[in-house]
């Protein structure tokens, strides 16, 4: 008997703990404490109650599915618990299940005939219902009418195209893709890509990659019913266009069928999460088309940067890399073999200028996804085998093989630098050298160039390759062959970087490269490049930087070398820019270290007199407000976006903070055109943190002011990646600025319900902040705070009562705000003071009864004036309130 009460008295406290956290806000520490009542419980109907109670939590932490477990455990005990029925109802309507949220309040409406807000509620489901219904029968015959046109041979070109891109946003849409799903879409779509017209394919990838995102169902059923391999084909066609769109689909599948779908699928579950043997069969699929002679150069490089996104780990944490392992025992000697292509000999693969590159890339990612020195050594091994196959015979199997190990020496560098000291590589490198063919001579020299790029580690090419380069370079006549001689002995000589006591050996070689070179145009681009390279290298010294900046000539030419298909001339563009505007990060230099390394007699790094740091390129790009509008003429925002979600820990920040600067004060739509403004939400709000220093947070705070300014869709997501607390916490900064733009944002942000719903809870200071800072001195802050509190009290009648209790000042405050000198701020006043008198009966006439009646008389009666005109009408219509109301009379004749 002890016990039991012992067992009831803990999960009565633990239950009325969770009580106190919950009314408190405190949701996680309540659901633990609910909890820990639940495992304690054995009385069923105390059980229910804290399920109700847990449920509540869940809903308030957005957890819906959870929510609806635990109202429907209370239901199970009692059939008539109110409570639980409404939370249950709230929890099935945020799922969209809106039939069963129906349901369950009208049971809710039945047991309390009277409650306005299960009355209320239970109308709003019921003109959902029906609209939902009313825009599927709708979707439907849409859809039909949208196939009709596509098929229709009588259709003009125009008709068509509209048709397309209808289905294409239709199917972007969960409830317009499940009705193209359920209309027998899939079959129609395929039959689409059978068509073989270009603009009716890409209608029909573009359609199937919406149908697919975040839905593994869908997903399973387009690898099924279209097939992996049809998917392939037209992804193997020479359209980049519709190569794009079928890679971007292709990503959608298998994003979708490796967890980027979290629905729940009840007793199909186990049906549809079985997708491993789909997942091996796309990327066994990539592998085959990587070495396929039937798939263009464009084709390829999608399927390299398919494997690049997809085989290595995504997280380092995570212990199980089975899918790089399963990529170097099916697709390694494939990888190799792209890498060691060469274009100028007949019968190679289709590719483009970025192929190679693209599959070092991959080499690289695989390689460090292995995660113990047998995973690296059979990486290596076969690496060896497929390279070390000499043949003095058979020159264009050398070259293949050199041109392999230019490969690995940019991707896995400790790889190919392995390999490259293996017996027999630099005699094969010095018989290239010494060929007659053009093609041996320049595969040999790229080879060495690539081998010098980590000076630390190449010691065997320093030692044997300068000499090399030194004799092509004097003895040849090719400009090919010279200007890839000039770059390896630039790269080898710039070894130190900025240090300014190792300095250059390659003398005069800016002006070769910049104006012999770089600025012929006779010259191909793959030649051409290399002068770049160069100088990216070069630029490292502060005496070339200002030559070649001063050369407008090699500017413009390296500018316009940037625009070519090639992309891997960018890297180097990037580099040079960067080194001639010191648009890199300074390296701490610790006083005493360099002090031991005197002593020690090792080499201490001398930084250039003329050298500067500041931040990275295109945040000193964006620094000055006149050079932001060009770069978003030149698609800076388009670049910055990936950088800010995709790159390192630094890159991100920097990128999100350029992009920041943009959006502070661009018109966001114009600079992040169509659904990529929704991207710039989550960059932003990585600044909003207290490791990012001020200037970062009021940047961030006045874009996201602007994105807040422009449609609800905007605002939903800047709440969904968790902003409001952050938004909230800086509105009590003691920054004059950052507090200002805090506040601001929120003036743009109270239109949603959601923060409504955050000031109408009890228990927090958040319309008391408001209004205090309403009472400030700072105009602009006063601006925002006294909108915000304007649109707030509009939206919800209780927040334009709750003011009167939230500080003794605030008919002070309000009164203030009335005779501001700013009409803006007046105006807002005077619709804050319209809002309370329509609230509340006691509260319009305590209104009435102050010296407000005598600021709204004053105001109402000043002349029409243009600048105060809004003020002086939402005087003028205060007071047609409070007579329409009887609290005071009009004027007798």
């Amino acid at each position: 008997m002890t016990v039991c009460n012992h067992d009831h008295m803990q999960q009565f406290q633990l239950k009325e703990e969770g009580n106190k956290h919950f009314q408190a806000g405190e949701i996680d520490k309540a659901i633990e404490c609910y909890t820990k009542a639940i495992k304690s419980c054995k009385d069923k109907k105390a059980l229910a109650v804290i399920y109700r109670n847990r449920s509540a939590c869940f809903l308030k932490k957005e957890n819906y599915n959870n929510a609806v477990s635990d109202a429907s455990k209370a239901i199970d005990v009692d059939a008539a618990d109110i409570k639980a029925l409404y939370r249950r109802c709230q929890a099935l309507e945020k799922l969209g299940k809106l039939d069963m949220a129906f349901k369950d309040v009208q049971r809710c409406a039945t047991i309390e005939p009277k409650n306005k807000t299960f009355l209320e509620t239970l109308r709003r489901l019921g003109a959902e219902i029906q609209q939902k219904l009313k825009t599927t029968f709708s979707t439907d015959s849409r859809v039909q009418n949208m196939f009709d046109i596509l098929f229709s041979d009588e259709s003009d070109k125009e008709k068509q195209e509209k048709a397309a891109n209808n289905l294409i946003v239709l199917a972007r849409e969960d409830a317009g893709a499940e009705r193209i799903f359920q209309n027998n879409g899939m079959p129609l779509l395929v039959q689409l890509i059978d068509t073989g017209k270009p603009e009716m394919i890409l209608a029909a990838i573009r359609t199937l990659s919406g149908m697919c995102t975040g839905h593994r169902a869908r997903a399973t059923a387009i690898i099924h019913t279209v097939g992996i391999s049809k998917l392939c084909s037209v992804m193997a066609v020479d359209n980049e266009e519709i190569v794009l769109a079928t890679a971007n689909l292709l990503q959608c599948v298998y994003d979708s069928l490796s967890g980027g779908d979290k629905r729940n699928y009840g007793k199909e579950e186990a049906l549809v999460l079985d997708s491993s043997k789909d997942l091996k069969d796309i990327l066994l699929a990539l592998l085959e088309m990587i070495t396929s002679k039937k798939v263009s150069g464009h084709g390829r490089d999608q399927a390299l940067n398919l494997l690049t996104k997809n085989v290595p780990r995504k997280d380092k944490k995570n212990t199980d890399n089975t899918k790089a392992l399963f990529t170097i025992d099916h697709g390694l000697k494939k990888i190799l073999k792209v890498c060691g292509q060469v274009p100028d000999l007949p019968d190679q693969l289709p590719l483009t200028e970025n192929t190679q590159l693209i599959a070092s890339v991959l080499l690289n990612k695989i390689y460090d996804d292995l995660r113990c020195d047998p995973e690296r050594d059979n990486f290596r091994d076969i690496c060896d085998e497929y390279i070390n196959k000499f043949d003095p015979n058979d020159m264009d199997k050398n070259i293949h093989a050199i041109n392999t190990l230019s490969g690995l020496l940019q991707g896995p560098f400790d790889v190919g630098n392995v390999l490259a000291g293996r017996q027999g590589v630099m005699e094969m490198m010095v018989a290239l050298c010494g060929s007659e063919r053009e093609v041996d001579q320049l595969v040999a020299v790229e080879a060495l160039i690539h081998a010098s790029t980590k000076t630390s580690k190449a010691s065997f090419f320093i030692s044997n390759g300068v000499t090399l380069l030194k004799d092509m370079y004097k003895k040849t006549k090719n400009e090919k062959i010279k200007i890839r001689a000039l770059v390896g002995l630039c790269k080898l000589g710039s070894a130190g970087g900025d240090d300014y006591s190792m300095r250059q050996f390659a003398e005069g070689s800016t002006e070769k490269l910049a104006k012999q070179w770089l600025c012929n145009p006779t010259l191909d681009v793959r030649t051409r490049k290399w002068a770049v390279e160069g100088l990216a290298y070069l630029t490292n010294d502060a005496d070339v930087k200002d030559d070649f900046v001063d050369d407008e000539a090699a500017m413009r030419a390296m500018f316009e070398l940037a625009k070519s298909k090639d992309k891997t001339i960018l890297y180097a563009v990037a580099c040079t820019l960067v080194n001639c505007t010191n648009s890199y990060d300074k390296k701490e230099i610790i006083p005493e270290m360099v002090q031991l390394a005197k002593f020690s007699k090792q080499h201490v790094p001398e930084q250039h007199p003329k050298v500067t740091y500041t931040e990275s390129l295109f945040l000193a790009l964006a620094d000055d407000i006149k050079d932001r509008g060009t770069i978003v003429a030149q698609g800076g925002g388009k670049a910055l976006i990936p950088l800010a979600l995709e790159g390192t820990d630094k890159g991100k920040i920097k990128a999100s903070h350029a992009l920041a600067k943009i959006a502070a004060v661009s018109n966001p739509e114009m600079a992040f055109p169509g659904e990529r403004i929704y991207e710039v939400v989550r960059p932003l709000v990585s600044l909003l943190n207290t490791e990012r220093d001020g200037l970062e947070n009021f940047e961030a705070l006045l874009g996201l002011t602007n994105l807040a300014a422009l449609n609800d869709k905007l605002r939903v997501k800047i709440l969904k990646e968790k902003a409001l607390p952050e938004i909230e916490n800086y509105m009590f900064e003691e920054h004059d600025q950052i507090r200002q733009a805090a506040t601001e944002c929120m003036c743009n942000l109270v239109c949603c319900k959601e923060v409504q719903d955050r000031y109408l809870e009890d228990g927090n200071d958040k319309l008391k902040l408001l209004v205090l800072l309403c009472g400030e001195d700072d105009v602009q802050l006063q601006r925002a705070a006294a909108g915000a509190l304007a649109m707030l009290t509009a939206a919800q009648k209780k927040l334009a009562v709750k003011i009167t209790k939230v500080t003794g000042q605030w008919l002070e405050i309000i009164q203030r705000l009335c005779i501001h000198d700013n009409p803006e701020i007046q105006h807002r006043g005077l619709v804050t003071v319209f809002n309370m008198l329509d609230a509340d009966e006691q509260l319009a006439k305590k209104l009435i009864e102050c010296e407000l009646l005598e600021i709204l008389t004053y105001v109402a009666k000043l002349e029409d004036n243009p600048k105060k005109q809004d003020a002086i009408n939402a005087a003028r219509t205060c007071l047609s309130r409070a007579m329409d109301t009887g609290l005071i009379k009009p004027f007798s004749n």
